[in-house]
């Protein structure tokens, strides 16, 4: 069968693909939500969800580093990674040996594709679709408008989601007024950072694991800011973590 990736290259899969590798820890997690676990044959040292993943499945490396020695004695009949976290020559050269389809997501709706393909080209459609239509329902409602933000992945130096990023999406549904009209992700120096003046400031878990010491610090420079630990899961793992956003954003 051929599929179209969402990069919109086709790819030729023989049967439901049964050796399946996977280079993005989101996606990860939606292959096991959606009972695609056993079909799993390798993961990146970064997959934690679901919990003990690392220890029942073969790490072949990192989301930009990848042993390929290791991937190829797993002999994966699909290997599934995403534009923005995978390395590209890496993934190149995969794709010369293996069938390799990728994610892009940007927004929703591109999630919402991502699940209904892996439904369709896994052959679980009954259980993408069942997750399609409760985060459909889930979005469909959005919590109240919170105020002004600015969403930090780095601190060294400061770098912020900005737009053409998931993130973005995300911090528009929770309710915040994104401040940073730059597309991806933008460096700020701490000057330019007070004078955005956002009523909030959110520190994200990752990739940069932000902790309480760090409001301190920003507190001190925005004093009027209302700072915040985000979980950086809710707003940038785009499968069925998902389905937790709702709850999450309506009691941050």
């Amino acid at each position: 069968m051929e599929y179209l990736d969402q990069l919109k290259r086709s790819i030729s899969i023989t049967n439901p693909p049964q050796r399946i590798i996977s280079l993005v820890p989101s996606q990860t997690e939606l292959l096991v939500d959606l009972g695609l676990e056993e079909r799993l044959v390798g993961v990146t040292k970064f997959c934690v969800h679901p919990k003990g993943m690392k220890k029942r499945k073969t790490i072949v490396g990192g989301t930009k580093n990848y042993r390929i020695e290791v991937i190829e004695s797993l002999k994966p009949d699909l290997i599934i990674g995403n534009k923005e976290e995978n390395e590209q020559s890496g993934i190149e050269e995969l794709m010369e040996k293996y069938p390799v389809w990728m994610s892009d997501i940007y927004t929703l709706e591109d999630s919402l594709d991502m699940i209904g393909s892996f439904g369709e080209m896994l052959g679980v459609e009954e259980k993408a679709e069942e997750m399609i239509k409760q985060l459909n329902s889930d979005f469909a409602l959005p919590p109240a408008k919170k105020g002004t933000a600015i969403y930090l992945i780095w601190k060294d130096p400061i770098m912020v989601a900005g737009r053409n990023t998931f993130i973005d999406e995300m911090m528009d549904f929770a309710g915040f007024d994104n401040l940073i009209r730059t597309s991806r992700y933008p460096q700020l120096t701490s000057e330019e950072l007070v004078k955005l003046n956002p009523e909030y400031l959110l520190l994200s878990s990752e990739p940069f694991p932000f902790k309480d010491m760090h409001i301190q610090y920003f507190q001190s420079i925005l004093p009027k800011a209302k700072v915040r630990l985000v979980d950086g899961e809710i707003f940038s793992w785009y499968g069925s973590r998902l389905l937790s956003a709702k709850e999450y954003c309506e009691n941050l």
